[in-house]
């Protein structure tokens, strides 16, 4: 393992806060490992390393993209139980704080690293990712391929701690990019696609998360696995005209409103990233409460898709 010689100016980096608004470093949702190191010690550029700790110990302690910030998905206070519902955007101020902590200002250009194994893991880029969209902070990319990728280039490790001055950030929602029950009954009655992004099996009602009361899904739903959406074997991401043919395939026009879910947020991020990311359909909202909330209440329904 090679360990980088950037790692004491990335951390001083990441210490600035303050001064003017800084310059988005891309407006590219996904950027590649050559990227990313053209970028290393910029003092806007903030890496945040969301992968979580395993049976075989802590990935980041073994080596992560040199000044990248420890910031697991499933420990890091990125999601929190809401009135019942597991895995939803914490509040507001909550979130922000938790965000400021990790050294991300409004001034900082958020890139999000996960391992890139699977479409599911990489789901915890991508709600990290819409976590900032929906919070209003548009400077913010995954690294394709993850640390898979970076990896594979030839990228650096470090094993240096790196440990962020806190900073100030600040958010508003952008309800256009979040959708609630109401609107996704509303969505029913006003013909809205909605498009379940978890397995086959579970939008087929033949199996079903722990987290969700019964088997099924939205009636009306369209299935769009998230899986379809991610190369495991070449760890990169669907691209434009792969997910334009996708939508295509569910009958969704590439300006068309709608609405994905899954079970609580995790694979229909996977799913929103694609379609109002990748593809550019920008009136593409996420359930955030998605199967969980949903189904909750025995009086709304829940049928097999087909």
């Amino acid at each position: 393992m090679r360990f980088s010689l950037f790692a004491a100016v990335i951390a001083a980096g990441l210490a600035f806060v303050g001064g003017a608004q800084a310059e988005r470093l891309t407006d590219q949702p996904l950027v590649d490992a050559a990227w990313l190191k053209s970028k290393l010690g910029d003092k806007s550029l903030v890496v945040l390393d969301v992968r979580d700790a395993t049976k075989e110990g802590n990935p980041y302690e073994k080596g992560h993209v040199p000044g990248a910030i420890n910031a697991p998905y499933a420990t890091g206070g990125w999601r929190a139980e809401v009135n019942g519902v597991p895995g939803m955007l914490p509040p507001v101020d909550q979130i922000t704080k938790t965000i400021g902590g990790f050294g991300v200002s409004n001034d900082s250009h958020v890139v999000i690293v996960p391992q890139g194994t699977d479409s599911s893991e990489f789901g915890a880029a991508t709600r990290i990712y819409w976590t900032f969209k929906v919070l209003g902070h548009d400077a913010v990319s995954i690294l394709d391929g993850g640390e898979r990728a970076w990896e594979a280039a030839g990228g650096e490790l470090s094993t240096e701690v790196v440990k962020p001055a806190a900073a100030t950030f600040t958010g508003e929602l952008k309800k256009e990019l979040l959708a609630t029950t109401a609107d996704v009954e509303k969505a029913r009655t006003d013909g809205i696609k909605l498009i379940d992004g978890r397995p086959a099996a579970q939008f087929k009602g033949e199996a079903k998360s722990p987290v969700v009361r019964v088997a099924g899904t939205i009636p009306g739903a369209a299935n769009l696995e998230n899986s379809k959406l991610y190369d495991t074997d070449k760890a990169s991401f669907a691209s434009k005209e792969a997910v334009a043919n996708l939508s295509k395939n569910l009958g969704l026009k590439s300006d068309e409103e709608n609405i994905a879910f899954c079970n609580t947020g995790h694979w229909a991020s996977v799913v929103w990233f694609g379609l109002s990311e990748i593809e550019g359909n920008k009136n593409t909202k996420m359930y955030d409460g998605s199967m969980a909330e949903w189904a909750a209440d025995p009086a709304r329904p829940v049928e097999p898709g087909t």
